[in-house]
């Protein structure tokens, strides 16, 4: 049985037996409650852990579980917080409006029940995460010395080490100096804005883009300005002219594999992006959340052809670069990396500290524990071989049930397709439709820095529990989509 739903059942059963029970009363104990119900230990811990968290039992090591006392209510009148919506509008004239509209992320976070089949989420399946590496890595690094003591405010040398390799390439273009470690991908992001764009101040962003891109941009207070992309990345011309209208200092893109749409920056591209931004005095943000996403069948799979980061081609610190394990492993594994040279770090670095001190010591310890193994090349190799064959089982799937929505080309990297829907169709409402058949998708809408040009989905197979699931999801989504 789905783990989470074990958890919840198990928890509804003993929540309605604590009626039997009188208060300080000693529940069955976990063995028992295992043989019963048969499920986990886990299961078990995590339901009690439940339980205890609303206040209805006590858990006392070595004695037991128990009925927690009545706790005395009282009836109160419903509060009154009306007074909030004055105090949050009320930014100074003409401040930047820096309410952050998460609707994106939260989509792409949200938790789906057993029974929904999830081509949502932007996170590998559980099967597909190296759950064995990463206990075995935390449990290393705990025995560390000094693993619990205080890190460097710029993170652990071995693993700033690490990065510099990854990013910099083998000409070591990149030193430990020019790498700050980071909560994850996203939080990079954010510091990466806030540091190096004022808040009111215009911020070039690739339309479609990155939800994540966009909420944290405006939560920073400033004025996203969309630069179009097609099937080879950003356009440059437009670039160029969003840079001469804006008065931007930054761009923000996605070079290799960009969600939503799959696009890799061609190779006579890269060269005129950095070139556009350096006569515009502007930063390139490039967000490399699919380096490790690499298909198995992809040609950039040959080091020979390989697309290097923009960060590893560029002398002068014009791009700051960002790059996270979390993608490659679990959703909790939230250690990245940024890069930048000059008082661009400087900027980094200070803005970091302020806002969380540093990353955490132990997670850090981990990070480097698990790049360090065996099991990281295998969960590389793993998830490549994967990601390949759900890729290829939703495309056969698409071509079967909704042919005119299959992509071409298809990437050979990330975890998801962006599917063009027929004009006039409403993404959000068939997303909905879709959901009450039975599987989550992404509506294209939030992806658009303005408005969208067009309909999209973005559908994400990495999220799914197995290819046979890909296929019944599309299946779903055509039974949605009216004259399919």
């Amino acid at each position: 049985m789905h783990e989470r739903s074990s958890v919840n059942d198990l928890a509804a059963i003993l929540r309605r037996e604590l009626d039997r029970y009188s208060p300080g009363e000693k529940l069955p104990s976990s063995r028992a409650l295992i043989d019963r119900h048969q499920v986990s230990p886990v299961t078990v811990s995590r339901a009690i852990a439940a339980l205890a968290a609303e206040g209805l039992v006590v858990s006392r090591p070595g004695a037991g579980v128990f009925k927690a006392a009545t706790r005395a209510t009282t009836a109160t009148e419903p509060r009154d917080v009306s007074w909030q919506e004055v105090a949050l509008s009320a930014e100074p004239s003409p401040g930047p409006d820096r309410r952050a509209d998460a609707t994106g992320v939260l989509t792409s976070l949200a938790v789906q029940p057993p029974e929904v089949i999830d081509l949502n989420s932007g996170y590998l399946h559980p099967s597909l995460q190296p759950e064995r590496a990463l206990a075995a890595a935390l449990a290393r690094a705990g025995r560390r010395p000094g693993a619990w003591g205080r890190p460097p405010v710029e993170g652990l040398t071995e693993l700033r080490e690490w990065f510099a390799r990854e990013i910099g390439g083998p000409d070591g273009t990149l030193h430990a100096s020019d790498v700050l470690i980071t909560a994850g991908g996203q939080g990079a992001l954010s510091t990466a804005l806030r540091s190096l764009v004022a808040p009111g101040a215009p911020v070039l962003i690739e339309s479609p883009g990155y939800p994540g891109t966009l909420a944290a941009a405006r939560a920073a207070g400033l004025r996203t300005v969309p630069v179009p992309v097609d099937r080879d990345g950003v356009r440059p011309e437009l670039l160029a002219e969003a840079f001469a209208a804006s008065g931007a200092r930054a761009f923000v893109c996605q070079p290799l594999f960009h969600n939503p749409t799959g696009a890799v920056l061609a190779t006579d591209r890269r060269a005129e992006v950095l070139r556009i931004a350096r006569a515009a005095g502007a930063f390139v943000i490039e967000d490399d959340f699919a380096r490790m996403l690499l298909h198995a069948d992809s040609p950039l799979a040959d080091p020979r052809l390989a697309a290097a980061p923009l960060a590893a081609d560029d002398p002068d610190g014009v791009v700051v670069h960002v790059r996270s394990l979390t993608k490659i492993t679990s959703a909790s594994l939230r250690v990245g990396a940024l890069t930048a040279r000059g008082p661009a770090f400087e900027r980094l670095r200070a803005v970091q500290a302020v806002d969380s001190f540093f990353v955490s010591r132990p997670l850090q310890e981990t990070a480097l524990e698990l790049v360090g193994s065996p099991a990281w090349a295998r969960q590389l190799r793993t998830v490549s071989a994967a990601l390949a064959e759900r890729r290829q089982t939703a495309a056969t799937a698409l071509a079967q049930h909704l042919p005119a929505l299959l992509p071409d080309p298809l990437p050979r990297g990330g975890y998801h397709l962006w599917l063009r829907l027929p004009d006039g169709t409403d993404d959000r409402e068939l997303a909905a439709a879709a959901r009450r058949e039975g599987v989550a998708l992404t509506p294209g809408r939030p992806y658009f820095p303005a408005e969208a040009p067009a309909p999209h989905l973005r559908l994400s197979y990495g999220a799914a529990p197995h290819p046979t699931a890909i296929t019944e999801g599309i299946t779903r989504l055509a039974r949605a989509l009216p004259d399919a």
